[in-house]
């Protein structure tokens, strides 16, 4: 299987930040590990063109990598770009994109650009990594995962953003309390959300497929496809993105932007409902990643 672009990670290791390059294909292989200051990686994509060439050149010269086995204790992989003060990363996104929510329709072209709905899912510290527990509300109504593209800008000292490349992540939500009240929306998005560690440097991807695989007790409790690539939306990805980078709020200089694409029908639609400790496994087979989160219902705070 070739995968459609280069990809890098970055990772800390011996507690300094690194950065590598490749692609997921290989996971139990050797890294080759380059250090890198925080924040130094997402300037590179502000003062160059992004491209993987470019991106080695500068983050590459002069530094003296290290080989490490993809299995050593002392290596933590790290969400693309997130910045060690996690508070200048923004995770948000797009609802009801999928064309399946269309009637399989796309949005016409020209004329005036109806953009979709958007929400706020946190900051950066708001991300998981595979492996990671996916935290949720002790009572939800009933949840839901939801496979996606997650693109990934960094904005530069004027505010203005820079497209670096893109990911995959679960945005896993309260989807029975969303159709409770769509009012409740800003409340059923209050679920930890998994990032995989690998960016992709390249245009978001036309097509992004694979299966997820939800076990309970050790067993296959629900299992189906997806695709999540921007053929499959109702909405043309640059629309989406330029709307939403229209609002100056999201333009803060130095910020890193996540922004999920929106979802497939999922196991909710098939009558499946997520339980606490649940694991949902995600293969996204067309880049050759695949990560699973475990699901973990967290009691409210007693206030004082």
């Amino acid at each position: 299987m070739s995968l459609p672009t280069p990809a890098l990670f970055e990772a800390l290791y011996r507690g300094e930040r690194h950065v590598g390059f490749g692609t997921p294909g290989e996971p139990d292989a050797p890294h080759t590990l380059y250090p890198v200051a925080d924040g130094q990686l997402a300037a590179a994509f502000v003062a160059t063109d992004g491209s993987a060439d470019a991106i080695r050149a500068a983050v590459t010269g002069g530094a003296t990598p290290v080989t490490v086995a993809a299995d050593d204790p002392e290596l933590r992989l790290l969400p693309p770009l997130l910045p060690t003060a996690t508070g200048n990363a923004l995770l948000s996104g797009f609802m009801g994109t999928h064309r399946k929510k269309w009637g399989g329709e796309t949005a016409p072209e020209g004329g005036e650009f109806t953009p979709p709905k958007w929400f706020f899912k946190g900051f950066g510290d708001w991300v998981r990594l595979p492996g990671e527990p996916l935290n949720v509300p002790a009572n939800p109504v009933a949840l839901i995962e939801e496979p996606e593209v997650a693109l990934v800008y960094v904005n530069d000292a004027d505010g203005t953003p820079h497209y670096a490349g893109y990911t995959f992540g679960n945005d896993l939500c309260d989807i029975g309390l969303h159709r409770k009240d769509p009012g409740y929306n800003p409340y059923c998005k209050l679920c930890d959300t998994a990032l995989a560690p690998w960016l992709f440097l390249g245009e978001p991807p036309r097509s992004a497929n694979g299966r997820v695989t939800i076990t309970r007790d050790g067993a296959t409790a629900w299992e189906g496809s997806f695709d999540c690539g921007g053929d499959a939306l109702y909405f043309r990805v640059k629309d989406m993105v330029e709307h939403l980078f229209s609002f100056p709020a999201v333009r803060r200089p130095g910020l890193v932007n996540y922004v999920l694409l929106g979802a497939d029908e999922a196991s909710f639609h098939d009558g499946f409902r997520i339980a606490d400790g649940d694991r949902i496994a995600i293969d996204v087979k067309s880049h050759g990643i695949a990560f699973e989160n475990t699901v973990t219902y967290v009691s409210p705070a007693r206030l004082s």
